[in-house]
């Protein structure tokens, strides 16, 4: 009987810390601070208990990948090196 209110008080703490992080990190999305390192760890604790939250932070993990990419390549592709705005005169 111990062992198991002990099992659903663990349960019930990561559930609790892993919204306060996930909530923590969407208002760092409009504040300053890490705000996807926080919703990514936040995910990661409540995929631990959820399933969506599994599903989700595997949907954000996939597609983040190709948001960073097309970000980092759409700053490369404004003023490639060999463009005549940097050559030298």
């Amino acid at each position: 009987m111990l062992i198991k209110t002990l099992q659903q008080a663990k349960r019930v703490i990561k559930i609790v810390v892993g919204f306060t992080i996930l909530l923590a990190g969407v208002v760092m999305l409009v504040t300053p601070g890490p705000g996807w390192v926080a919703i990514f760890g936040g995910l990661a604790i409540l995929a631990a208990e959820f399933v969506w939250a599994r599903r989700l932070l595997d949907h954000l993990k996939h597609h983040g990948g190709k948001l960073r990419d097309a970000v980092f390549n759409s700053k490369n592709s404004k003023n490639p090196p060999d463009s005549p705005a940097e050559s030298p005169k």
